[in-house]
């Protein structure tokens, strides 16, 4: 086996308090080429339910992407959410994980209506990430992913963007605005190409899931699976015509050092750029591992996989229910940074989101498809390659 092994000796964080608890036992370790170094302690993160304002947990949003707008978290709903949470902003309070009453219903500009996807996008498109746009407040970036249930487009239309050499209704990269009276317009859309070379396959439901944006413009996009069956990453730099062109958006490969697994499937769902100490790196969420990834920028660090076991409070606990129940299945599918800590969001996996119940007095809110929101204190271990034993 040519992967690294790393001990970091990290300590256990308490995400709602500052106690601590034991460290899991029995866990199996991940099974992995090269380009991975582990951290074998695991870290335990303790979520709040997302809740409206009368108290309520939110009903089945399917929360994807995180990112952070007038101090205030972000995210919003993909295509299989209850359709009250479709096409609109979720704003949400770091602190009591309450999401604002106030409604921003998205809408199509001009524009965009008279766009190559305005049938799809004014329907049910799949939304599944949002990142916001630094220096242009209110701004954010979404993307779709599974177009395959839309009728398609018009020949004039594939005549133009019939080649995306991934899928078949191409993966749309989307610009979103806040107006004064806090709707929510797409002003702008373009779709996404990729080289043949890029051997992307046709998985229109692996697609981008995650998006990264750096201060001077760089785009970093999260695909779940190419071909080969591996997540990738991708980059475009956004320039001052971006939006003013209508063609393809052409996509490179970011060259970062990915984790090869030898089993199992690993995709990336969610993305989020961090800088520090003058270094660039990406914090990657794999919602089937419940695992975070971080990754090197400049391609020149074995990406760290940092093991994360996932609690959901319970209110009134007793005998039976402890105060905090461990999840079987978390499915991160947001993160970003705000205050020198790593916020999470998931989006409840409804083929496995009930075998979390472990606890009668949870089962109403998992049955709900009630997202949790998480946090975790930063880790500079987390960007040191040392103490590290070749195996």
């Amino acid at each position: 086996m040519n992967s690294k092994m790393v001990t970091f000796g990290l300590a256990i964080v308490i995400l709602t308090g500052c106690d601590k608890v034991q460290q899991a036992n029995n866990v199996d370790p991940v099974t992995v080429d090269n380009n991975t170094e582990l951290a074998q302690d695991i870290l335990t993160v303790r979520g709040q339910w997302l809740t409206e304002a009368n108290g309520d947990v939110l009903l089945d949003p399917q929360t994807s992407g995180l990112t952070v707008w007038k101090d205030k978290l972000v995210t919003l709903s993909d295509r299989s959410a209850d359709p009250s949470q479709r096409l609109q902003l979720h704003v949400i309070s770091a602190e009591t994980a309450q999401v604002s009453p106030t409604a921003m219903v998205f809408s199509l500009s001009d524009a965009v209506q008279q766009s190559c996807f305005a049938s799809y996008l004014q329907q049910n498109p799949d939304l599944e990430a949002l990142v916001a746009v630094p220096n242009e407040s209110g701004v954010f970036l979404t993307i779709t992913e599974d177009g395959s249930d839309h009728a398609g487009l018009s020949p004039e239309c594939a005549g133009k963007y019939g080649n995306s050499g991934s899928v078949v209704y191409p993966f749309l990269l989307v610009r979103l605005a806040v107006q004064n009276d806090n709707s929510v317009l797409m002003t702008h859309v373009r779709p996404l190409q990729f080289a043949a070379e890029l051997n992307l396959g046709d998985f229109p439901n692996d697609g981008i899931e995650g998006l990264a944006l750096s201060d001077d413009g760089q785009l970093y996009l999260g695909l779940e699976k190419d071909a080969a069956g591996g997540a990738r990453i991708f980059t475009t730099a956004l320039s001052k015509q971006f939006w003013q062109q209508n063609g393809f958006v052409q996509v490179q490969d970011a060259q970062v050092k990915l984790p090869a697994f030898k089993h199992g499937n690993h995709p990336i769902n969610a993305l989020e750029v961090y800088e520090r100490d003058g270094q660039r790196y990406l914090f990657a969420a794999a919602r089937n591992d419940e695992k975070l990834w971080v990754i090197d920028l400049a391609g020149k660090q074995d990406t760290i996989i940092v093991d994360l076991s996932f609690y959901a409070p319970v209110d009134e606990p007793n005998d039976i229910c402890a105060a905090w129940e461990p999840m079987n299945n978390a499915s991160i599918e947001g993160l970003t940074v705000k205050d020198d800590t790593l916020w999470m969001i998931n989006d409840p996996w409804k083929q496995v989101y009930l075998h979390n119940i472990m606890c009668a007095k949870n089962s109403a809110k998992f049955e709900k498809m009630a997202p949790l929101l998480f946090s975790l204190p930063i880790q500079d271990v987390w960007f040191h390659n040392t103490s590290s034993v070749e195996h």
